[in-house]
């Protein structure tokens, strides 16, 4: 079962039949209990009212019995000799005794007619003997207070057999005797009724889950729809490959909306990531062209003519070519999320080895660099040593006479600022000098050298040490490079 609406459907299905099963059983339970209680308490008043009889000495025969159909009364002595049963009864259980006949016993129950002279019995005088002690036994009858004992049974009158609540009252005659009058109270009421909510709660239980179920597939449909919108439409932008599609946004606040605007932006990032990539490997084709080109007419220009071979010039362009293939090589693995590494680097002492290079190679003009100490940093020495080189190189190639660098503490942080005293770089244009293969025409070209990628790659790397590079005016009106880098302390 794959579609979410039949899940739904089914698990709603199913929690609801939980629910209804367990609500059903509490409510079968309660209204046995209550119609339970109900019969226990019409048995004790029937137990009472005869017990009452018993304990004023009023002869078993002329006990008055209302309803011995419907309540059926048992009476007993403390050795669970039967002494009376109401007429009619023929069987019963859940009682202190099964036995339905007085005196079955074998012997003659305590209490019978013949003991009435020796206990005063049911309507006897108590004779002239004794000590005066009758007198004191005519006062002795009485019903105990006690709660009655319950338990449930049955019985069978002229011949019907039913269920009972039977009710045990304690009661005392006059002449002394204890004796206990089981009445009963049918259960039929109560079968009846449980039976009945019990019907009707089978009866009604499919067609409510039937109900659940129905609303609960629509329901979910409903709110799905939209999800099939942003599937199908997504199905279509893979279809064409066109990023520039976005899928319906509905109008409601809730999550599928939140998720066709997350999709949305999705989509954004995606197209300018592939328009991105687009014109990255454009411009790459287009900056590789220009010095394979210029190489392969020199050879073959030096094959037909060795005479007018310009070998420095083919180097040339082949070193160009090699710095241009490492620059592309970083950025692609830049882009990958290559990480910047986690060892300390002296910064400075990267800075002043850098200088002293290109002093002793005599490149461009002359770089000073004011004295640092030791200022650590956490990363890459390769990619933040490319950094610095291609600082230098972009200050160098800008510079009239001068370039000046240094390296300092900074709350935490290490700058590092490089000064050239050319002609600066405009406002307009100094966020866009750190995009790929951008070179401002009136200062760079390609004949000065670089591709348009040594800034891109430095605010990169920056960028992933978890630093900033801006470019900002100097002080004779030159650029100024601003590295921002966190120091070890604060990296680590």
């Amino acid at each position: 079962m794959r579609s979410v609406r039949a899940r739904a459907a089914l698990g709603a299905a199913l929690v609801v039949t939980v629910a209804l099963v367990a609500a059903g059983l509490v409510v079968l339970q309660v209204l046995r209990d209550n119609l339970t209680d109900r019969a226990g308490l019409e048995a004790e008043v029937v137990a009472r009212e005869v017990a009452g009889q018993v304990a004023l000495d009023v002869p078993y025969e002329d006990l008055d019995l209302s309803d011995e159909d419907v309540h059926p009364v048992q009476v007993t002595d403390e050795e669970e000799h039967v002494l009376f049963v109401s007429e009619g009864l023929e069987a019963i259980s859940g009682t202190a005794t099964s036995d339905v006949a007085p005196g079955s016993s074998g012997s003659e129950p305590a209490g019978s007619p013949d003991d009435d002279a020796d206990r005063g019995g049911h309507g006897g005088d108590g004779g002239d003997g004794g000590d005066g002690g009758d007198g004191d036994d005519t006062d002795r009858g009485e019903v105990s207070s006690d709660e009655p004992d319950f338990s449930n049974g049955s019985a069978t009158v002229e011949g019907d057999t039913a269920d009972f609540r039977f009710a045990a009252v304690e009661a005392v005659t006059r002449a002394g005797l204890p004796v206990i009058v089981h009445a009963g109270a049918p259960l039929a009421a109560e079968q009846e009724a449980v039976g009945s909510v019990r019907t009707t709660m089978l009866t009604g239980l499919p067609f409510l889950l039937f109900v659940v179920a129905g609303v609960t597939w629509l329901v979910t449909r409903r709110a799905l729809r939209p999800v099939e919108g942003i599937r199908r439409e997504l199905a279509a932008i893979t279809a064409s490959e066109d990023l520039g599609r976005r899928v319906p946004e509905p109008d409601s606040r809730d999550e599928i909306a939140w998720l066709a605007r997350t999709t949305n932006e999705t989509l954004t990032v995606l197209e300018a990531s592939v328009d991105r990539q687009r014109r990255f490997v454009a411009d790459a084709s287009h900056e590789l062209r220009s010095p394979i080109a210029s190489l392969r007419i020199q050879l073959e220009v030096g094959d037909a003519h060795p005479e007018l071979l310009d070998v420095p010039g083919a180097v040339a362009d082949t070193v160009r070519l090699q710095a241009l293939a490492a620059d592309l090589l970083l950025l692609a693995r830049l882009d990958a999320g290559e990480r910047a590494g986690r060892t300390a680097v002296d910064l400075g002492a990267l800075v002043r080895e850098a200088v002293s290079k290109r002093a002793a190679d005599r490149i461009g003009p002359e770089v000073s660099v004011a004295d640092t100490g030791a200022l650590d940093v956490m990363g890459s020495r390769g990619q933040l040593a490319r950094v610095v080189g291609n600082l230098l190189d972009n200050a160098q190639r800008h510079a009239e006479c001068s370039v000046a660098v240094s390296v300092r503490a900074d709350r935490g942080d290490v700058l590092v600022e490089v000064t050239d005293d050319g002609a600066g770089v405009p406002e307009a244009e100094q966020d866009r000098i750190f995009e790929r293969f951008v070179r401002l025409d009136d200062a760079r070209s390609r004949d000065d050298g670089g591709a348009g990628l040594g800034l891109a790659i430095a605010r990169d790397v920056a960028s992933r040490h978890g630093g900033t590079l801006t470019v900002g005016e100097g002080p004779g009106g030159g650029a100024r490079f601003t590295l921002r880098l966190p120091g070890a302390a604060a990296a680590g």
